[in-house]
C-alpha cells in the first residue's frame, strides 16, 4: 500500500490521511494498521490528564517544547469532548497550540470522542500506533479532562502524567478519581497560585509520605519514602510544581518522564505494560466484532421488541441479552 510507505518516509499530508482513514474504520483502516504495526513499538507515550482548568493543554505545549529543545520529535494526540447533541467537537487544542504548528518535528492531531467514555476516544491507540510508526520519538496524549472517568489513559501510556492545580478541591478529586493509583507523576500546575504548597503536600500526604521528605530530589530514589524507583522495586510517583504558562518546572517535569521510561525498561515493567495493553486492545476488538456480529444477525423487529419488553419491565436486560446469544451460532431460535 502507497500510503503505508508515504508514512514510515515521514510524509505529513500521508500520515494525516493515515489517521483520518483509521478514525473512520473499516477494512482500508485495518489494512493501513496491519502494515504499520511492525514498525511501531519505539515510541514512549505520555499520557496526560486532570480536571478541567489544570492547564493541560498549556503544559502539553510546554512539555513538547522542552523535548524539542533536545532534538527530539513528538506526537501529540489531544482528545476533546463530542457534541451529544451536534455530534462534532471543539477540537480547541489545535487553536491553543498552533504556536506549535510550524515545527517539522512536531505532528499534532485533535480527536473528538464520538461518544466514547473514559477520556480517550475509541481509535487513540490505533493513532498512538500510527504515529509511531511514522517515527516519532515522543507521543503525548491528553485527554478529555473530564475529571471523573480518566482511568483509560493509564492502558494506552507508558507513563501517566495526572495535573492538579491549587483552590479546586483536587486532594479530594484525586481520591474520587482513583488517579493515585493510575499517576506515574503528579504536576502541581499553576503553581504560583496560592495553595499551590497545601495541595503538593496533601498529594504527598495521600501517598503515606512525610509532605517534607525527598520531593526536591532530581534522580531515582533510593531510599523509602523518596520519589523515584524504591528499594523494594515500586515506583513512588513524584510530586512537580508547575507553571506551564511561563515554563516552569516543566524541564524538572520532562527528566521525570525520562526517568520513569529508563526504570520501564530496565526493570521489565515496559514488557509487562506492553502484554497488557495487548490484551486490552485485543479484548476491545473482540467486543465490538462480535456486537457487530450479533447485531447483524438479529432483525431490527426483534431488536425493538425486547427493548420495549426491558422499558416495561416486562423482561429484564440479562434475560434479554441471553435470548439473544444463540444469534452467534447461527441459531434459528430468533
Amino acid at each position: 500500500m502507497e500510503l503505508i510507505k508515504d508514512i514510515l518516509a515521514g510524509n505529513r499530508r500521508a500520515l494525516a490521511r493515515g489517521i483520518s482513514q483509521v478514525e473512520n474504520g473499516g477494512a482500508d483502516a485495518r489494512a493501513l494498521l496491519a502494515g504499520l504495526y511492525p514498525h511501531s513499538g519505539r515510541a514512549h507515550v505520555v499520557g496526560v490528564t486532570g480536571a478541567p482548568g489544570t492547564g493541560k493543554s498549556t503544559l502539553v505545549n510546554a512539555l513538547a517544547r522542552t523535548y524539542r529543545a533536545r532534538g527530539v520529535s513528538v506526537g501529540i494526540v489531544a482528545v476533546d469532548p463530542t457534541s451529544p447533541f451536534t455530534g462534532g467537537a471543539l477540537l480547541g487544542d489545535r487553536v491553543r497550540m498552533r504556536d506549535l504548528a510550524g515545527d517539522p518535528g512536531i505532528f499534532i492531531r485533535s480527536m473528538a470522542t464520538r461518544g466514547s467514555l473514559g477520556g480517550l476516544a475509541r481509535t487513540t491507540g490505533d493513532v498512538i500506533t500510527v504515529l509511531d510508526a511514522a517515527g516519532y520519538q515522543r507521543i503525548l496524549v491528553e485527554t478529555v479532562g473530564v475529571g471523573q472517568a480518566e482511568v483509560d489513559i493509564a492502558g494506552a501510556a507508558h507513563t501517566t502524567i495526572v495535573v492538579e492545580v491549587p483552590g479546586m478541591g483536587d486532594e479530594v478529586q484525586a481520591i474520587k478519581a482513583g488517579v493515585l493509583e493510575i499517576a506515574d507523576l503528579f504536576a502541581v500546575n499553576k503553581a504560583d497560585r496560592e495553595g499551590a504548597d497545601h495541595t503538593a503536600m496533601a498529594l504527598r500526604m495521600m501517598q503515606g509520605l512525610d509532605p517534607n521528605a525527598g520531593h526536591h530530589r532530581r534522580g531515582p530514589g533510593g531510599k523509602h519514602g523518596e520519589p523515584g524507583l524504591q528499594s523494594d522495586g515500586s515506583w513512588l510517583p513524584p510530586v512537580l510544581k508547575t507553571v506551564a504558562s511561563q515554563g516552569e518546572g516543566v524541564e524538572a517535569l520532562r527528566d521525570w518522564v525520562e526517568i520513569h521510561a529508563g526504570m520501564l525498561r530496565d526493570s521489565g515493567e515496559l514488557a509487562r505494560r506492553e502484554t497488557a495493553r495487548a490484551a486490552v486492545t485485543l479484548a476491545s476488538i473482540l467486543r465490538d466484532q462480535l456486537l457487530a456480529a450479533l447485531l447483524a444477525q438479529i432483525p431490527d423487529r426483534i431488536l425493538l421488541e425486547l427493548i420495549d419488553e426491558i422499558a416495561r419491565r416486562d423482561l429484564d436486560p440479562y434475560s434479554a441479552a441471553e435470548k439473544l446469544m444463540p444469534a452467534l451460532a447461527g441459531s434459528p431460535s430468533l
